[in-house]
């Protein structure tokens, strides 16, 4: 049973355009620029400071404290001192369903929301922040059901029952309408306007703010708290931040035409065929556990995890199954990507750039380095700070297209550097931070160095591209084995070039006790 679909990439596109009323006339004729975003705090010139960095947090229950809350009250010991959050993706699984928020997201998060005393009193689609709080949707928060299960969860109470009352899997009644309810409670979500004169007056309250590039709105923590945009740009303390939705140009290229091509396609649909097997014996051995008893919810809890392991392997192989020979890449954000780093560059007061978004590049988590996603990712961004970096050049005086990238997906903390790769991100340090609550991966058995196949005119070569510093996961086994869950506090020192120190928090779980503690901090 496929317990989870994923639109395809122009929907989404689509969806989202309409959403935020891209480039709608009223708009254009205010000069606004729907992806540029101002901090209004009165500190953003400040050249220190600090900020959070949370990612695929969105779970639910679990047999002991959830990790999720667990995460939160340790960050909540540096959320004074710290100017904004942001969070790498998947802030609600299993899909990004509004039925979920308020257990998910809202509970949790509560001491982040004005009037979150009272948590269930917040509407999802309503939440105001005391502090920034800065997201990149996450391939969960685009998720549906299936048709045919959405229609049998809906007519079919029994159905639900069996599915549910062992393992929660964290589907409901629907998923997340192609990202709509992410849409609805993050983004300024124009398309709720009904009539052109509160769209108006709407615009001449919220986008106030003045940049190069026009008007732009103003974020104001504990009043107005949207985003423009899925994605987006902010300037703070002199780094450029620029936030991405890699949900639309991560699909996988289309298999050759060839005899080789069908090998691999014939490989792809035997491993398909074996995952979905290993899906239903994991279904049926959780049938005969009791959730009440804790050791055996604790095994409901680990197949829980496999089983969306497993899910995501598989519909990363249907995507590539299913790629036709036009590959739907979000070109627009890509190419907006490529102009605002080159701008930053030739901008005199930005001394740093940091990027953001879901899917990790580089990774070594057990299952993502050989995904189809991930590399497309890497292909995409590679071209990208190619051409920035073409454009720019002796600008950067040696110094990488920029400083840092963030991401998720990969359920772990990760920090890795990349070698010469043969192109220009080449010599960046990329952190996964995707740890802070869901279920944590393993780092694969290959190790910490990523080698990578290319071709030239001599032939195929390997060459090592990037080596991993840091992996914090799941590891040990039965009786021993360790959860240690995680966030990032990273404070931003004065210069040019910035220097950033990262400082890692873990909140463990060994059987059923937590424990808290931090990482040394390492510098960037």
């Amino acid at each position: 049973m496929k317990f989870v679909s994923d639109p395809p990439i122009s929907v989404k596109i689509r969806k989202m355009k309409q959403r935020v009323r891209w480039e709608d006339p009223i708009i254009v004729d205010r000069s606004i620029d729907q992806t540029q975003l101002f901090i209004d705090d009165g500190v953003s010139d400040s050249q220190e400071f600090s900020f959070l960095v949370i990612g695929d947090s969105g779970s639910g229950p679990h047999p002991d404290q959830n990790p999720q809350r667990q995460i939160t009250e340790l960050m909540l010991e540096h959320y004074d001192t710290s100017r904004f959050i942001l969070h790498t993706g998947d802030v609600i699984y299993q899909v990004g369903s509004s039925e979920y928020y308020l257990r998910n997201f809202i509970a949790p998060y509560r001491e982040f929301l004005v009037g979150g005393e009272s948590p269930e009193k917040i509407p999802y689609d309503q939440m105001v922040f005391n502090k920034p709080f800065l997201p990149v949707p996450g391939n969960h928060d685009y998720y549906d059901l299936p048709f045919v299960y959405g229609v049998l969860a809906q007519s079919t109470w029994l159905l639900r029952h069996l599915l549910r009352s062992k393992l929660d899997l964290g589907v409901g009644w629907h998923g997340s309408k192609q990202g709509r309810a992410y849409a609805k409670a993050f983004l300024d979500y124009l398309k709720g306007f009904n009539t052109n004169e509160e769209l108006e007056r709407h615009l001449d309250s919220h986008y106030t703010a003045e940049t190069d590039m026009g008007r732009c709105l103003r974020y104001e923590a504990g009043r107005f708290t949207r985003l423009p945009n899925r994605y987006y740009t902010f300037r703070y303390g002199g780094i450029d931040f620029f936030a991405l939705d890699s949900n639309t140009f991560n699909a996988p290229a289309p298999l050759p035409t060839t005899k080789e091509g069908e090998a691999i396609r014939r490989q792809l649909e035997q491993r398909r065929d074996e995952i979905e097997r290993s899906k239903q014996e994991i279904l049926d051995a959780s049938a005969r556990l009791n959730p009440d008893q804790p050791d055996e919810a604790e095994i409901l809890d680990d197949n829980r995890a496999k089983l969306e392991q497993l899910e995501e392997v598989q519909l990363d192989i249907e995507k590539q199954l299913t790629t036709d020979k036009t590959i739907v890449t979000d070109f627009e954000q890509l190419d907006w990507l490529k102009r605002r780093l080159i701008e930053s560059w030739n901008t005199t007061e930005v001394r740093g750039r940091v990027v953001y978004f879901h899917h990790p590049p580089y990774v070594t988590e057990a299952t993502k380095w050989n995904q189809a996603q991930t590399l497309q990712i890497r292909y995409n961004l590679r071209k990208v700070l190619n051409t920035v970096s073409e454009a720019v050049g002796g600008l950067t005086e040696g110094r990488p297209i920029v400083d840092l990238v963030l991401a998720g997906h990969a359920h772990c903390l990760e920090h890795l550097c990349t070698a010469d790769t043969g192109h220009a991100d080449s010599h960046i340090h990329w952190i996964v931070c995707g740890g802070s609550g869901h279920s944590l991966r393993r780092q694969r058995v290959e190790g910490s160095e990523l080698m990578e196949t290319f071709r030239d005119s001599e032939g195929s070569h390997t060459r090592l591209v990037a080596r991993s510093q840091l992996y914090v996961g799941r590891h040990s086994q039965g009786k021993k084995k360790r959860r240690p869950y995680s966030f990032l506090r990273i404070d931003v020192q004065a210069g040019d070039p910035p220097k950033f120190v990262v400082r890692p928090f873990i909140t463990e779980r060994v059987g059923r006790e937590w424990s808290s503690s931090h990482l040394e901090p390492f510098v960037i």
